[in-house]
């Protein structure tokens, strides 16, 4: 689970990335599941965008694939959304350690 701090700095780091993922007409294939698993495993973080002709809004677009990916959906904002899965044998991405404090 991601604290708001990893969440803000992961939204740092997707506003320079480019959008790699479109979720046109027709529901989540199989096809762009296994294109974001891939992706998600390469980068760690991806940028994805539903197309107006499209059924899904954003928000259920990106519950969908985090739930069929693993990953922890960071942000949605207007069409584009978000993803964030860790890789745990190469990451790339050094996340804010969670403070102890309360």
């Amino acid at each position: 689970m991601l604290t708001s701090k990893q969440r803000a700095y992961l939204r740092g780091l997707a506003a320079g990335e480019e959008t790699i993922l479109l979720i046109g007409k027709g529901d989540i294939s199989e096809n762009i599941i296994t294109q974001a698993r891939e992706a998600l495993k390469a980068r760690e973080l991806i940028k994805g965008k539903v197309l107006e002709n499209s059924l899904l809004s954003p928000q259920e677009a990106c519950d969908t694939l985090c739930a069929a990916c693993r990953a922890e959906g960071v942000q949605v904002i207007g069409s584009k959304f978000v993803l964030y899965k860790r890789n745990e044998k190469k990451p790339i991405i050094e996340l804010p350690k969670a403070s102890s404090k309360k």
